[in-house]
């Protein structure tokens, strides 16, 4: 059964309603056949991620930069996950599938940073991103649940096949 792995960072109101509504949207009743599993970034680990045929990734922006949590989630599945780096250290090209993957950010102000950061990683694994990045500044309304429930709707789509 393929499967769409969530990992997230969620420690505030409006990060966890954009989790919540990734999830619903990934388990729409249109979504047959695909397990949703959802881990904290702090959980997640290489196992989760070899067994999983997409993704979807959740941070808050703190300070310009993708949160601590799911920092600490790249540097513990990087190599296990097919992480490529040339001998200077940057992203370098990975071979073999490309699993679809797709990103929400929540910042207060900015989320620029964050975006970078975790797209400058996300290089130099063998996924490809699969769908728009989803950034929210400031309050969480009903449009932003509604493109978070589509973003994790569209991942789940095309684990589905």
């Amino acid at each position: 059964m393929p499967r769409l792995l969530v990992v997230h960072h969620s420690p505030t109101p409006s990060v966890l309603a954009l989790t919540e509504a990734v999830v619903a949207g990934a388990c729409d009743d249109a979504i047959e056949g695909v397990e949703v599993v959802v881990r904290t970034a702090l959980e997640a680990d290489a196992d989760d991620v070899l067994a999983a045929d997409g993704f979807v990734l959740g941070t808050p922006a703190n300070f310009g930069y993708m949160s601590g949590a799911l920092k600490h989630f790249f540097d513990s599945i990087f190599l296990q996950a097919g992480g490529a780096l040339t001998d200077d250290g940057s992203a370098g090209s990975t071979e073999g599938g490309r699993r679809p993957y797709g990103l929400f950010v929540h910042g207060r102000y900015d989320t620029t940073g964050a975006v970078r950061s975790v797209q400058s990683i996300v290089a130099a694994l063998p996924w490809r991103q699969a769908a728009p990045v989803l950034e929210v500044l400031g309050e969480v309304g009903e449009d932003q649940r509604e493109s978070a429930y589509e973003l994790g709707g569209t991942l789940a789509a095309l684990v589905m096949g």
